[in-house]
């Protein structure tokens, strides 16, 4: 029976693995993202692996060559259990999967509290109550929000749980 299995590949080496063992006609998932990233005042998307240094493999380890796996380029180690690989828990990489949009890159769901341009209060750090405007969520539990400071508006990110709604 085909199940899912666990990958470890060099470092950054994720979709050079995952293209040579599809070339060698496994069934390979690297599960994929779009994360924002800020350099230099200029904001771009960028994709990387949704588990960095991790792929999946489908195939069933009684009858598959698995071994060979090992020698493809890129790879590093199976997950195992003993000397066996350890399947991934049946409905995981499913759900992965349907989790992903058109383009093929995993949705990472973000409830987002605020909508763009409403009034929000700092409640903690150094601008603790301070009002504020929202402007938008970044990609790692922080948010932009917009300040009047010295009579212009300025940008600042703060954490997430360091803003609510303001009255």
């Amino acid at each position: 029976m085909k199940r899912w299995y666990v990958v470890q590949t060099h470092s950054m080496m994720e979709e050079k693995a995952a293209f040579n063992l599809v070339r060698q006609g496994y069934s390979a998932y690297l599960p994929r993202y779009q994360k924002r990233r800020s350099h230099a005042r200029r904001v771009d998307w960028v994709t990387k692996p949704l588990f960095p240094r991790y792929l999946f493999v489908e195939m069933d380890a009684e009858t598959t060559q698995w071994r060979a796996i090992r020698s493809t380029i890129g790879v590093s180690h199976f997950i195992c259990l003993g000397d066996i690989p350890a399947p991934v828990p049946q409905g995981i990489v499913e759900e992965i999967i349907a989790r992903e949009n058109e383009k093929g890159f995993v949705g990472l769901s973000r409830e987002i509290l605020f909508t763009k341009g409403q009034a929000v209060e700092i409640t903690d750090g150094p601008m603790a109550e301070a009002s504020a405007i929202f402007d938008c969520i970044g990609d790692s539990d922080r948010v932009t929000v917009l300040m009047d400071l010295m009579g212009r508006q300025i940008r600042v990110r703060v954490p997430l749980e360091a803003v609510r709604a303001s009255a």
